[in-house]
């Protein structure tokens, strides 16, 4: 499949960095830029950890979507194939912010008629400045407070992690991960190959 040079990509964004968006540690600086180096692009995935609790998610295709960037956000539609063939999950968006303080990952979640799910917007700011490939992003309150009312208490030491190589990269791969402070053994890992665009999927829905 065609790779969509870097440049083109930082093209669709208009600026990785733009001069009124707020700035960031050297460090983040440049994973926005290999972040947002994908805009419009689509990439094949799977599941790469394996915890049983994950299982529903074995063998089934996956797609991650650039499917908007602006100057301060950065949207990655989650694409999962339906188990039994029948069609797509289109519910799950990741909306990677940049904030006065650092990056901010919150997940977007609907239903196929648009609205929202009850357990949506939920995410973590980075509480460090990360490496230029790897950021992380602890529960913050507001998911806490969402979880404990949902009865989700597994999920309120949440941490999550988002790893990016620049477009154009050899074997460039993009990933995220889900771990739980009071929990060792939590691992979810999905993995896309960043190196080898696909044909964009319809929006996700809501979007």
């Amino acid at each position: 499949m065609r790779t969509l040079p870097l440049l083109a990509a930082l093209a669709l964004t208009g600026c990785a960095s733009a001069p009124d968006a707020p700035a960031l540690p050297a460090s983040q600086e440049a994973f926005w830029s290999a972040l947002q180096s994908h805009c419009g692009n689509a990439y094949r995935g799977e599941l790469a950890s394996s915890d049983s609790r994950d299982a529903d998610f074995r063998g089934r295709a996956m797609i991650a979507h650039w499917a908007e960037c602006s100057e301060t956000r950065t949207a990655i539609a989650f694409h999962v194939a339906a188990a039994d063939g029948s069609g797509w999950d289109r519910s799950r968006t990741w909306l990677v912010t940049r904030t006065a303080d650092g990056l901010r990952l919150k997940h977007d979640h609907r239903h196929e008629d648009g609205t929202e799910d009850a357990v949506t917007q939920y995410g973590g700011d980075t509480l460090s400045a990360g490496t230029a490939r790897v950021q992380d992003f602890p529960v913050d309150a507001y998911s806490i407070a969402m979880f404990e009312r949902e009865g989700l208490d597994v999920s309120v030491t949440n941490v999550w992690r988002v790893e990016v190589d620049p477009a154009g990269t050899a074997n460039a791969r993009y990933v995220y991960q889900l771990t739980r402070r009071n929990d060792p053994t939590r691992l979810f890992r999905v993995e896309f190959d960043a190196s080898d665009p696909v044909e964009a999927p319809p929006p996700a829905w809501g979007w």
